[in-house]
């Protein structure tokens, strides 16, 4: 479901046109017909991304459910142990299709080493199959969404809901292919109430988080990518560059996704959590992560760092590293994401331990330290070749290689007129960066000031100006 294509939004009017044609011949409208047809426009909007997407989801979400339903048919002493079990047969189709090619080709066959290619020799191991395979779209945001489904309903003894109401939260459409990870008490009770009523004051409110993750994704991100060159590996400006501008496209681009679908849930009258509130105005490493995409920070601490033991124990830095290793792992199959996470782990713990100590840095170090961090990290985000990654890390951390010479490099790298098409757009990408701060800082509302009508008409201008011809997919989709 990319929100930035025309085919979206067509599809989605389409699907509700056929559903409010089906509710007319319903005078009474009961509840249930219009939850019947959420699920439908959900699925149906699911089928149209690929039929592999709309099958492994329902595996998922059905398995999740009816397994569920049968651990809650047993004595309540082995919930516990049979909820150990569900949970990897809920995580089995993203280890096999996210990770699958990355444990057999990459760990296995590396620790194996000859040994393997005898192995393939003999008995034709190799498993081509695995290169070829496609990722079900959205499948790590709607697998944890489960599996915190399952944790909650039985930790916590609630009921176990309808399977109408179930699959409605299970699939509600704007948010089950790049998130928020919605929880059970925030998503499953409204759907639960769920009628289709159109209130002009939730429409209104929707449209301009449409409008302005639409400027975000289409004005900001788009463009952005379109002067992202990760080429250079000697030039430590230039990968500089790189990293800012890949930081910028990433935030503007899941963001946009997030606020878009925070608008259209909000115009079928369902409150979607803020996912993100404006990160790049963090003055700490634990501060971007309370900013940075929240559900995901809060689920992998309410249901890995906390049942760790979480920062009450003698070993917490051990924890932090861990858990940041993992959410690595999360993003993708690949070594650079753990180094990724390593990375941002080591940050909150050196953060901890500064604010352990009562040590404080003025407002403007603290954040200029934190974002030379933040991008520092974005390097192994997207360089997935393991060897170039280890020569950008020394390149950048060479203070030999900052000399005039590589200055020079990376000024004349662009022609002028690229140059300075690239400043106008990074002139807008800081003056919005500002509109953030001051939502943030003055009016304790991240993006208030950005919704403002004056501002918003301006932000649809600019999109509708300045928006690529040739669209790009969300840059999520691919985690």
């Amino acid at each position: 479901m990319n929100f930035a294509e025309f085919r979206f939004w067509e599809l989605l009017f389409i699907g509700l046109a056929i559903v409010a044609g089906l509710r007319c011949c319903f005078p009474q409208k009961p509840q249930w017909f219009d939850k019947c047809g959420l699920l439908f426009l959900g699925l149906f909007l699911l089928l149209c991304v690929s039929e592999t997407t709309f099958l492994i989801f329902c595996v998922v979400a059905v398995g999740s459910y009816f397994g569920l339903r049968w651990v809650l048919t047993q004595p309540e002493q082995r919930h516990a142990r049979y909820m150990m079990a569900l949970i990897p047969l809920q995580l089995a189709p993203l280890l096999f299709y996210k990770y699958g090619d990355f444990l057999f080709h990459g760990v296995f066959h590396w620790h194996l080493g000859g040994f393997h290619q005898q192995l393939n020799n003999l008995v034709h191991w190799e498993i081509p199959g695995f290169r070829e395979l496609i990722i079900p779209v959205g499948i790590s945001f709607y697998t944890f969404q489960k599996v915190a489904f399952v944790v909650d309903t039985l930790v916590l003894k609630e009921p176990l809901p309808k399977f109408l109401d179930y699959m409605n939260f299970a699939g509600f459409f704007p948010q089950i292919v790049a998130g928020p990870i919605e929880r059970r008490d925030d998503l499953l009770p409204q759907m639960e109430r769920f009628r289709f009523r159109w209130s002009v004051e939730d429409i209104n409110a929707g449209a301009t988080w449409i409008a302005l993750g639409m400027f975000f994704k289409c004005c900001l991100a788009d463009n952005l990518a379109a002067f992202f060159d990760p080429a250079s590996v000697s030039n430590p400006y230039l990968i500089w560059i790189a990293n800012l501008l890949f930081g910028l496209r990433i935030y503007y681009d899941f963001s946009g996704y997030s606020l878009v679908a925070l608008g259209v849930a909000r115009c079928l009258g369902v409150r979607l959590t803020l996912n993100f509130a404006s990160p790049y105005c963090a003055s700490s490493a634990g501060e971007f992560w309370r900013r940075w995409h929240i559900t995901l920070s809060q689920w992998f601490r309410d249901y890995l760092y906390i049942p760790m033991g979480g920062g009450r124990v003698r070993w917490w830095a051990f924890n932090v590293l861990l858990v940041f290793l993992i959410s690595g792992v999360w993003h993708g199959a690949g070594w650079n994401f753990m180094l990724w996470g390593f990375l941002h782990g080591l940050f909150l713990v050196v953060n901890r331990v500064w604010s352990q100590r009562k040590l404080k840095l003025p407002a403007v170090v603290g954040w200029a330290s934190t974002m030379i961090g933040m991008f520092l990290a974005w390097l192994c985000f997207y360089e997935t070749r393991t060897s170039v990654l280890m020569q950008k890390m020394a390149t950048v951390l060479n203070p030999l290689r900052y000399n005039a010479q590589a200055l020079h490099e990376a000024l004349t790298a662009l022609p002028s007129a690229s140059m300075l098409v690239l400043g106008c757009f990074l002139v807008i990408t800081f003056v919005t960066l500002v509109l953030e701060w001051r939502s943030v800082t003055k009016m304790q509302d991240p993006y208030s000031l950005l919704r403002r009508p004056g501002v918003l008409l301006l932000l649809v201008v600019l999109t509708i100006w300045l928006a690529p011809s040739k669209n790009n997919g969300f840059i999520y989709f691919a985690f």
